[in-house]
């Protein structure tokens, strides 16, 4: 008896490669990318707002990153829960790594390991003063 096998690959039958290669683009067009329902203007839901938030009092270069409104694209919406495995938007990515959706970006906030892995990839903006350490 093997159906998970089967499953796997009917799932990965799913994902088309354009849309795959359209997520794949879009994940390496920034260091920095936030997959989220909205804009980063005007979020359409309150865990994009909550991401968008965190990465705004983390200090990230607004350079060095990147939104996509899955609102816009009903593949987009579906194809990136298949391509990160991750049910649930939005979705951070960092330097094409899967990094959470906003429940990891919460907790990693207030543990400190955001701000500690956002300052590793040197995606913070420039700071005036001697606070950046902190």
């Amino acid at each position: 008896m093997r159906p998970a096998p089967f499953l796997s690959s009917f799932q990965s039958r799913l994902l088309s490669d354009n849309t795959k290669q359209a997520i794949e683009k879009a994940v390496g067009s920034a260091p920095v990318v936030l997959f989220m329902k909205g804009t980063p203007e005007t979020p359409q839901c309150g865990f994009s707002r909550a991401s968008i938030q965190i990465l705004g009092l983390q200090g990230v270069d607004p350079n060095k990153f990147a939104a996509f409104n899955v609102l816009e694209d009903d593949e987009l919406r579906s194809g990136i829960k298949e391509f990160s495995d991750w049910p649930t938007i939005p979705q951070l990515y960092l330097d094409k790594e899967f990094v959470g959706g906003c429940d990891i970006l919460v907790s990693m906030h207030q543990d400190g390991s955001l701000a500690k892995m956002l300052e590793e990839k040197g995606v913070l903006a420039p700071m005036e003063g001697s606070d950046a350490g902190n």
